[in-house]
């Protein structure tokens, strides 16, 4: 069979493999050998010993060629996987599984997925704003992005909560050819911090502040702060999320002193963080700054948030909002509308 021109591709390869094995090779110098895995000599050695000479170039169920189904059976894996739950009380189909139920393999059930966009194993997150003012907000929130008026500095500001300096419980392993660099799975909690920013729309410099807390008092520093270090001559407009520091007494009595005439603050909808572009930012540093680092302290953690903030200062990129709002509202609209029909009781007669 190993040697006969007869014999399937499948069935000359099995029996050479089965032939070192008997010859007291090793698995895995007879995988690398035939260039297949290890365990699939292993899996071929244990078909043999179980059914003999007649197990060779066999096909186990499941296996082998792609089936083929037709438009009906199709048709009922799409129906299925659209409105019927796996009876074994997963939340979502599997191809196996939806294949069992048909008659098919798995193969026919993920290319049936695949042309028809359907994706069972993903679940998108979303939120739509209840607020009543949404689209004027929206509206005065992206006017000042893509329109900012003259002689005035925009902000969009936020503050990112409770960061984590983790350190590891073993020292890690650096980055070197052939192997990337290491980090226990386990982790030390050494404290946490919460970085205040500020981003420029118009020129991408950031101001930063970190702070033990988020109360209204550590909001108002900040806010002066910020305008210690805004020229004189420009008005002040902030785009900022609804969090209850941010609306606290202090920042409300600060503001209304006649010395802050220069101060306007625009609130986006609620629920609408992502209408804020500073939230763009804060992924940057948690990405190249923070991500599959070792911190050993607060104070540390805050030294690397500092030297990064600093550092792109030196060469700030403004972050450009592209969208208009017109898009944005009709986009809500559609979603709206979808949320509405899914949410309708269904009339049975």
């Amino acid at each position: 069979m190993a040697s006969s021109s007869a014999s399937t591709v499948r069935a000359a390869r099995q029996a050479r493999v089965l032939l070192l094995a008997a010859d007291g090779v090793a698995n895995e110098a007879i995988a690398r050998r035939e260039q297949v895995a290890p365990n699939t000599v292993r899996a071929w050695r244990a078909g043999f010993e179980a059914g003999g000479l007649a197990w060779v170039d066999t096909v186990a169920p499941g296996r082998g060629p792609e089936r083929e189904a037709g438009p009906e059976a199709e048709a009922a894996i799409v129906a299925d996987t659209l409105t019927v739950e796996p009876p074994d009380g997963a939340s979502r189909w599997s191809t196996r599984q939806m294949a069992a139920r048909h008659g098919v393999s798995k193969d026919v059930v993920a290319r049936t997925w695949r042309e028809t966009g359907l994706r069972p194993w993903r679940t998108d997150v979303f939120k739509i704003s209840s607020d009543p003012d949404f689209e004027a907000k929206l509206d005065d929130v992206i006017g000042l992005y893509v329109d900012p008026p003259e002689r005035a500095a925009v902000f969009s500001f936020d503050d990112k909560t409770q960061i984590q300096a983790l350190d590891r419980t073993q020292p890690s392993l650096p980055l070197k050819a052939g192997r990337a660099r290491t980090l226990t799975h386990d982790c030390k909690r050494n404290g946490t911090i919460d970085l205040f920013a500020a981003l420029n729309v118009a020129t991408g410099q950031v101001l930063t502040q970190t702070r033990r807390r988020h109360t209204g008092d550590n909001v108002l520093a900040f806010l002066k702060e910020t305008d210690r270090r805004t020229p004189r001559h420009l008005d002040i407009h902030v785009v900022l999320d609804n969090l209850s520091a941010h609306k606290s007494d202090p920042v409300r009595k600060w503001l209304a002193e006649p010395r802050q005439r220069r101060w306007h603050l625009h609130f986006t909808p609620t629920s609408s963080s992502w209408a804020n572009l500073v939230e763009g930012w804060f992924s940057i540093p948690a990405r190249k700054a923070l991500k599959g680092r070792a911190f050993t302290s607060v104070a540390h953690l805050v030294e690397v948030i500092e030297t990064w903030a600093a550092n792109w200062n030196d060469d700030p990129r403004p972050l450009r909002w592209t969208k208009t709002a017109e898009q944005i509202n009709a986009k809500i609209q559609r979603a709206r509308t979808a949320l509405n029909r899914a949410t309708q009781p269904a009339t049975h007669h």
